[in-house]
């Protein structure tokens, strides 16, 4: 099958939602489509459309209004911002300095390096894949720290993990936290009250938020691919009573988020902050994004 569909002006877009029953003022749809792309934008007015099942032709559900869709849009970029601000304080905290505070005190500087000093199951081949990543980006690096090292330290071919870091990737981070020796893996996750296991998983769904925060994609609504680990009702109950958190959705995000951040930076109010969001877009539905009824009763938000 080809696709066959021709390109359209903004005009020609606006006047095609019009025409499926789209509610707007058609110039005030010609200047967001010409700011959004159709097909962005499109994401956000998915659960209002309409397919006759015989004759295939879309449509608005009645009613159906464009100051709608764009809330929906604004919420969500306005989430994401929300979230990237808190993933900042995990990313730099958590991978940029315990981690490297820790790994450093137990395997010296360049410990790196050396793959005996990661856990048994980080093969050769991938822990050279990470070095030739790092060495690559940080030659195509123009901080002016690695000039100055490099040009100090000339028998060193490699710059100190704290160094390193400075221009490491969230994604070479993760990969060598994952990659971590059971016990350093296993001090760094019990200064957040967490199990290595629980905590790896935390960070490898922060990771595939934080891309999609990136790519501007649409989050409120999303169906997370890449799961976070819910800790298990014995050891921590607060995540299964009196609410239960559904890793499904980003719900359970904002919750990890706000744990974390407890340990992180406690007179940051995430919680405020979130009800701040929502009371400013009062006609998003939270239910979609995961949060059940009595989302506030849980201990987590505490």
């Amino acid at each position: 099958m080809h696709y066959t569909k021709p390109a359209l002006t903004f005009e020609e877009q606006a006047q095609l939602l019009l025409k499926r029953g789209l509610v707007a003022d058609k110039n005030l749809l010609v200047e967001r489509l010409s700011l959004v792309n159709y097909y962005r934008l499109s994401a956000y007015w998915y659960n209002f459309k309409r397919i006759d099942i015989v004759t295939g032709v879309e449509s608005f559900a009645p009613n159906t209004t464009f100051d709608m869709i764009w809330g929906r849009y604004s919420f969500d970029r306005e989430l994401r911002r929300f979230i990237v601000e808190a993933l900042e304080h995990v990313e730099v905290a958590v991978l940029r300095t315990c981690l490297v505070e820790q790994f450093t005190l137990a395997h010296g500087p360049f410990g790196y390096v050396t793959l005996a000093n990661f856990n048994p199951r980080f093969s050769s081949t991938d822990h050279a894949r990470l070095l030739s990543e790092l060495t690559e980006t940080i030659n195509r690096s123009k901080e002016e720290f690695i000039g100055r090292f490099s040009g100090k330290y000339t028998r060193e071919a490699h710059l100190p993990l704290w160094m390193a870091t400075e221009v490491m990737t969230f994604g070479q981070l993760f990969t060598m936290f994952r990659n971590l020796d059971r016990g350093d893996l296993q001090v760094i996750a019990r200064r957040f009250n967490l199990y290595p296991p629980v905590m790896v998983s935390w960070l490898h769904t922060l990771l595939f938020i934080r891309n999609i925060c990136a790519h501007h994609a649409r989050l409120w609504n999303r169906d997370i691919s890449i799961r976070p680990q819910i800790p298990a009702r014995k050891h921590s109950p607060e995540w299964h009573s009196p609410v239960k958190f559904n890793n499904t959705r980003v719900f359970a995000v904002l919750g990890l988020l706000c744990y974390l951040m407890k340990y992180l930076e406690p007179s940051y109010d995430f919680l405020a902050r979130l009800e701040g969001l929502l009371l400013a877009y009062p006609e998003i539905p939270i239910r979609e994004m995961g949060f059940p009824s009595n989302w506030k009763d849980s201990s987590i938000w505490k």
